[in-house]
């Protein structure tokens, strides 16, 4: 018996230490992503950059992650190819590409380089999740929100490169976040392995995309996670813009502490990933995601509100909607997986990421636009608060409906 348990307690400590080297890889790896975003004033104002160009330099990497993902989807890439060699390559891919900012390529160059990212990236984060989860046949949950985690601050550390940067040169910026994706590609490469609950492949069949929105659990779901993307992707884009506006109007801070607190806010959702992890495997998916999505639709709303102070109040109210706008992620896809017919769970996750992360380019597209049709930022992130408000509606939605208890262990 003594066996068994040493063996069972041997068995449980190389699966937290595979996600604590995974999570650390993603985390290096993802600063490719908003590399652009972090550094959009000093770019606008060396190129001359138009707002068109600026929302592009973001939504390249959104528009390649899409078109990668689907690819990979067809050929069904991460059953052809050993998941450490391919995420290893991707963020290889990624950090070069990123790196080809600092020669200057125009801006037509940048937004294809921006390109060439995302489709690196599709390589690294969905194989992520895959691979995590052939470790995690319990506390599922919670492994996934903490990869989300790590993708929450891989994806918030330009901001502080920006924020700790001595001069207003965008260069180090760019040069360290390639530097941290190249260092990643090489943990992946070194300790990303299968565990031992494998998966069989997941196989995407174009033919079975109605049945994802035929079946109304499944659609609920998705419409869940749309809500929840229509709010995240365009927080994270424009949220430092959304701070510099709001210092001025304060007269206080500079371009170092803009930075610095969009680096705090953004990050601060490995909080809220893997609360999200725990509470929704112990209190159920709906719930959870419902939860999130609401407290996350009023921060957004409280946000203009608090544009001109007091500081503090502005600061918490950000710090909140960090934690809580992208702490349900994870459970979105863990839905699918529970509710979607095994024989075409890859197609299901498939149409849900694709749908997701097309959507982020619309959002993060009309946010600026938005702003400068009333007038500056103050108000601007009101065109978010639907998608959280539609999305938690669903997920209340499917709460009622007798499939829902497939979730969860029957917690919904």
């Amino acid at each position: 018996m003594s066996t068994a348990g040493g063996l069972g307690t041997a068995a449980d400590s190389e699966r937290w230490r595979v996600l604590s080297l995974l999570c650390l890889a993603v985390v290096l790896s993802l600063t490719t992503w908003f590399s652009a975003t972090a550094i959009l004033p000093e770019l606008r104002q060396e190129l001359a950059l138009g707002a068109g160009a600026e929302a592009w330099l973001t939504n390249g990497v959104q528009v390649g992650f899409v078109l990668g993902a689907l690819a990979a989807s067809l050929v069904n890439l991460p059953d052809l190819v050993r998941l450490s060699h391919l995420m290893a390559a991707a963020a290889l891919v990624a950090a070069l590409a990123n790196a080809t900012l600092l020669f200057h390529p125009g801006p037509g160059g940048m937004i294809a380089a921006r390109v060439a990212t995302g489709v690196a990236l599709a390589g690294v984060y969905p194989p992520a999740l895959k691979l995590v989860a052939t470790w995690f046949a319990r506390d599922r949950g919670l492994a996934l929100g903490a990869v989300i985690g790590a993708l929450t601050v891989g994806s918030a550390l330009p901001h502080l490169f920006r924020a700790v940067s001595t001069a207003l040169d965008w260069r180090p910026v760019v040069a360290g976040a390639s530097l941290a994706t190249a260092a990643g590609a090489l943990l992946f490469l070194l300790f990303a392995k299968e565990g031992p609950h494998p998966f069989g492949k997941a196989i995407f069949e174009p033919s079975r995309i109605g049945q994802v929105f035929r079946e109304k659990p499944l659609l609920l779901v998705n419409l869940g996670y749309l809500g929840h993307m229509w709010e995240l992707y365009a927080m994270w884009a424009w949220l430092l813009a959304y701070t510099r506006a709001a210092f001025e109007a304060q007269a206080i801070g500079t371009a170092a502490a803009a930075s610095l607190s969009t680096f705090l806010v953004v990050a601060s959702g490995i909080l809220g990933c893997l609360l999200g992890g725990y509470l929704s495997d112990r209190v159920g998916r709906t719930a959870t995601t419902a939860g999130m999505m609401i407290v996350s639709g009023s921060c957004a709303l409280l946000m203009g509100f608090l544009f001109t102070g007091p500081l503090w109040l502005f600061m918490l109210v950000a710090l909140v909607w960090g934690v809580s706008v992208i702490g349900d992620s994870a459970q979105f896809s863990t839905a699918v997986t529970e509710l979607a017919d095994r024989r075409f769970v890859g197609t299901a996750l498939s149409v849900q990421m694709g749908a997701g992360f097309a959507l982020t380019v619309l959002a993060i597209w009309l946010t600026p636009r938005f702003a400068e049709f009333i007038g500056g930022w103050r108000w601007a992130f009101l065109l978010l608060v639907p998608g959280p408000l539609l999305g938690a509606a669903a997920m209340l939605w499917l709460r009622n409906l007798p499939e829902s208890v497939k979730m969860a262990g029957g917690l919904r």
